[in-house]
């Protein structure tokens, strides 16, 4: 996950959503809507102990309801956890397919263009 500013987390907080379990927060992910039909699923984080106890794809189908209502049409993300979007209906995609994301993000990223992340991709119906 790429760390933030804290004008950047004021900036897209709308954007996120947190799961907590006693007061402490176990996951969360945000939507990032980067063209009319087009949007990511971005910093994607669950707490170890608490991975397939549901959470993540609480987290993840909050985001897909959202998109749908925005009328996006395709989502992507970019993870070192393929398996988790892979079981909830993404498939794997070239990162060249991607060229909003490339330009309005991957270029500020220090890996940038050595990315080790995977890209999967899904058509919301």
């Amino acid at each position: 996950m790429l760390p933030r500013s804290v004008s950047e987390l004021y900036e897209s907080v709308r954007n996120f959503y947190v799961y907590e379990m006693g007061g402490e927060v176990v996951g969360c992910c945000g939507l990032q809507v980067l063209w009319v039909d087009l949007a990511e699923v971005l910093s994607f984080a669950i707490l170890p102990e608490y991975r397939g106890k549901g959470v993540g794809t609480m987290l993840l189908d909050s985001c897909l309801d959202d998109a749908r209502k925005l009328g996006v049409t395709t989502v992507f993300t970019l993870t070192y956890a393929p398996v988790f979007f892979e079981k909830n209906g993404f498939s794997r995609v070239d990162k060249s397919s991607l060229p909003h994301k490339i330009w309005s993000g991957c270029i500020k990223c220090p890996k940038f263009p050595d990315c080790d992340e995977i890209a999967l991709s899904m058509k919301l119906s």
